[in-house]
């Protein structure tokens, strides 16, 4: 029998340094510069150089999120003090399942009459506009005017874990 758990303790040995070594390896290989490492961020594919282009994001049932547009080069590892356009970063975001804000120079709070299920983003590149709408109710929601793009924009969404 002692034969037996020492095949089995050296065995379980064995396949933990395989799965850790698997994991550790799997991770440094996600670790790409385009990943951000302390924020559940996403980015679109395709930024844009030109031209107007337009988003919807879908919301609904979320307590925590964040959208916009962030520009090709933005910071993306360590932490990010404030999500504001000198940074790269044309956001609006949801927190604590009630708290609207605009990520400008300072936190801008805003006003919602009803809580969005799917938002809008709408980029306007020459103009230098980024605009959020309330896609349901036909509504402006926040508008980042006189901007200047100087390198591409790309479409931003952060998920977040719900609170």
């Amino acid at each position: 029998m002692d034969a037996v758990k020492t095949t089995l303790s050296q065995l379980q040995k064995t396949l933990n340094e395989k799965l850790s070594r698997t994991l550790n390896e799997k991770l440094k290989e996600m670790d790409t510069p385009k990943r951000f490492t302390n924020y559940s961020i996403i980015l679109g594919k395709q930024g844009f150089s030109s031209g107007r282009f337009y988003y919807e994001v879908q919301v609904s049932g979320k307590t925590m999120w964040s959208l916009g547009v962030v520009r090709e080069s933005v910071n993306r590892k360590g932490k990010i003090e404030m999500f504001k356009p000198q940074d790269g970063f044309w956001t609006v975001a949801l927190r604590n399942g009630n708290e609207y804000t605009a990520r400008n120079n300072l936190y801008v709070r805003l006003s919602l009459r009803e809580k969005p299920q799917k938002v809008g983003v709408f980029v306007d590149y020459e103009e230098g506009l980024v605009s959020f709408y309330d896609v349901e109710a036909r509504s402006h929601i926040y508008s980042f005017t006189g901007q200047s793009f100087t390198e591409k924009p790309y479409p931003h969404f952060g998920p977040c874990a719900n609170d």
